[in-house]
């Protein structure tokens, strides 16, 4: 009879952080995914901006007061958001759980604020192409805020739990804030376009 050899890993943990987790090769995949979809959107944007005599078609520029807004709410939040990272990779749970609740307030404020910001936009979605578009990449954002408040908001709940206690949870924090500097940095991009763009 043949015997294999085996080796006992029950030691090993069964998690990690940053690429050595599994979680985290799946949110680049997912950035990786959506940034194509801004990219294919701004394209857009370009391609009829160019084609149009006139741009903005039929309206005055944005106004830059609530995009701005957003805009210093995200960039302020990336200090919280590597904190509450380096936090949870030190599982620390009473300052992950402090961080994910200011995370959670952090990503609410911008979509308070957005309430105010499609009007600041100055043109109806189906009025032209350029208000379509533009609305287009807001709203585009706006999901991609809701779906991560939405995350941020349930693992502060988690962590508040019994169960919020494992290294698995923490390792979830941390690619929650991984994906965060995603959502900050799309909206840089998108600020630039779409509240610049038409001042050029």
């Amino acid at each position: 009879m043949r015997h294999r050899p085996t080796v006992d890993v029950s030691h090993l943990p069964t998690y990690d952080f940053g690429s050595a987790s599994p979680i985290w090769w799946g949110t680049v995949a997912f950035i990786a995914l959506e940034a194509t979809g801004f990219a294919l959107a701004i394209g857009t944007y370009f391609y009829l901006a160019v084609r149009a005599r006139h741009w903005p078609i039929g309206a005055p520029a944005p106004d830059l007061l609530p995009g701005t807004a957003i805009l210093i709410i995200l960039l302020a939040s990336a200090v919280p958001n590597h904190l509450i990272d380096l936090w949870a990779r030190r599982q620390d749970l009473v300052k992950v759980r402090i961080g994910i609740v200011v995370m959670s307030i952090a990503g609410i404020l911008p979509l308070i604020v957005r309430i105010w910001e499609f009007p600041a936009l100055r043109i109806s979605w189906d009025q032209n192409a350029y208000g379509s578009i533009v609305w287009f990449l807001l709203g585009l954002h706006t999901t991609h805020l809701l779906t991560d408040v939405g995350d941020t908001i349930v693992l502060a709940v988690l962590m508040f739990t019994k169960k919020g206690n494992t290294g698995r949870h923490f390792s979830d924090v941390s690619d929650n804030a991984f994906y965060w500097d995603f959502v900050v940095v799309s909206w840089v991009v998108l600020y630039l376009v779409i509240y610049w763009v038409p001042r050029m």
